[in-house]
């Protein structure tokens, strides 16, 4: 029995918001897939966002949500049984014009766990998923399975971010929300491609510090300020260090209105802001201002599978790391972990770990 923790809308509406917890059966499983058996799945600021603020799916509820998962392949494909994984959080159906030309990440057929595979979703004992798309996980060494779940999302959408903006050793990068889940990574991809210099711009002043120990080199707390006052700030601190005031690569990773509008307002010329985070907020901007800088804003979603093996390795071999930033809870807290995520966010990825 694959035993999902199911998230269904009418639930939410009438009992506040609690999951329910039901067995399904294990499906048949076609040609090219595999059950993996869940080690780990991450709480993204997405799955808040589907289950809080109305971002719609493509399965409609009641769905299993959940997609930055670490697991160990138990049936299917012979060659996989047995061989701990991480499974994408996109998996592109690699025949269409988008998959043919290199932009499969945005692939309009494209699967997502706790998305667009209705039941089957990375807060359950078990999922079925293609074998293509899957990164096997070889000598993680003492780095537990659970954590690596974190790179199936949060580490590796900021390696596509970095590959759509052409980060090149030698940029200088701002990073708005360096603190939270896919900023912190962000700041510490940036580095391990060589960016010259990395300014992390987020709320909070104690991550604030702790991301100058990964990936920054110069922070701006944002707190009670305007966009023009963080705006000032910038370029007060790029004068004071020898900082060139254009050319800058912005990424913009918070997916709130304030992240958005200081990202905006810190357009420069020919500088190039990467849009990682969601919204459903709207934010003015006067687009003439892209044409005088001769500016590029773009947007990014998720990441090729083939991007996977690259990040992991870079996890493994040390210039990325997860463990700081990543801590575990019993699956059977779900319902206050969203709650507790939801109201503030948490200080480490949280990865919910299968007691069923």
């Amino acid at each position: 029995m694959v035993r999902p923790t199911s998230y269904n809308k009418e639930t939410k509406e009438t009992i506040e918001g609690q999951f329910e917890k039901r067995e399904i059966p294990v499906p048949e499983l076609n040609n090219g897939e595999v059950l993996v058996e869940v080690a780990g799945c991450g709480v993204c600021h997405t799955d808040l966002g589907y289950f809080y603020d109305g971002v719609p799916t493509v399965s409609a509820s009641p769905l299993t949500l959940g997609h930055e998962i670490a697991g160990t392949v138990v049936a299917g494909d012979a060659g996989w049984i047995g061989k701990e994984v991480l499974i994408p959080a996109v998996m592109p159906c690699r025949r269409c014009i988008l998959c043919k030309t290199g932009r499969g990440n945005r692939c309009l057929a494209q699967k997502m766990p706790g998305n667009s595979l209705g039941s089957y979703g990375g807060f359950s004992s078990h999922i079925p998923v293609p074998s293509i798309d899957l990164c096997e996980v070889k000598d993680r060494g003492d780095v537990p399975l659970a954590y690596l779940a974190v790179v199936a999302d949060a580490a590796t959408t900021p390696f596509q971010a970095a590959k759509r903006g052409d980060l090149q050793p030698g940029d200088n990068v701002v990073v708005v929300g360096i603190a939270g889940g896919v900023g912190q990574y962000m700041g510490q991809i940036a580095k391990a491609l060589e960016a010259k210099t990395v300014v992390g711009i987020d709320l909070n002043e104690e991550k604030l510090k702790r991301a100058l120990k990964y990936g920054a080199d110069f922070v701006i707390n944002s707190s009670d300020k305007d966009p023009r006052t963080v705006t000032k700030e910038f370029k007060d601190l790029c004068k004071s260090n020898g900082l060139p005031g254009f050319g800058w690569k912005i990424f913009e990773v918070t997916g709130a209105k304030g992240g958005q509008e200081i990202a905006l307002n810190l357009v420069g010329f020919v500088s190039k802001l990467i849009i990682i985070g969601f919204s459903l907020a709207k934010v003015e901007y006067a687009f003439g201002r892209l044409m005088a800088f001769n500016a590029e804003v773009l947007g990014t979603w998720g990441c090729l599978p083939e991007h996977y093996p690259v990040v992991l390795d870079m996890v493994l071999n040390g210039k990325i790391n997860i463990e700081a930033f990543v801590q575990t809870r019993s699956m059977g807290t779900i319902v206050d972990t969203f709650d507790e995520a939801h109201k503030r966010p948490p200080d480490k990825r949280i990865v919910l770990t299968p007691d069923f």
